[in-house]
């Protein structure tokens, strides 16, 4: 079942799957995850949430329109490969067509772009670093 969630609601999972336990909760804060307009999805089974996933109002470069980025998507190693991150995403792209959003970006690791160009999504953007954290491409994904 997908819900909307606080902010503080993805902090654990994100320290868990995107930071390996190595920071604490505060850490895993983005700047933006209580700007107005912001919203945060997590994905429960079984009462237990288990997939996460954060939504910034956030253009990128030049590109026009009203835009979100994708942040700290993460799904607890236990439960992937069931779908459980593709209905996440899904559901924001409904939410965020509804909401009049033109496009939605990421900076994804290298690892996981082929979970987001399966969803449509396209890369835009040479290979680069996130010290620390490894390559990184950045996606979009035109919503209307």
């Amino acid at each position: 079942m997908i819900r909307f969630i606080q902010a503080d609601d993805v902090l654990a999972i994100r320290n868990e799957v995107l930071r390996e336990g190595r920071l604490t909760p505060d850490e895993c804060r983005f700047p933006n995850d209580d700007a107005e307009g912001a919203f945060h999805l997590g994905y429960f089974e079984n009462e237990q949430l288990v997939c996460i996933a954060s939504f910034h109002p956030q253009n990128y470069k030049e590109f026009i329109g009203k835009a979100y980025q994708l942040r700290g998507m993460a799904t607890l190693e236990s439960h992937r490969g069931k779908g459980f991150g593709n209905q996440l995403v899904n559901f924001a792209i409904v939410y965020m067509r509804g909401q009049k959003v033109n496009y939605v970006w990421c900076n994804a690791r290298k690892k996981a772009t082929p979970f987001y160009k399966n969803l449509g999504f396209e890369t835009i953007s040479d290979e680069f670093e996130v010290p620390g954290i490894g390559p990184h491409y950045v996606l979009y994904l035109k919503i209307q």
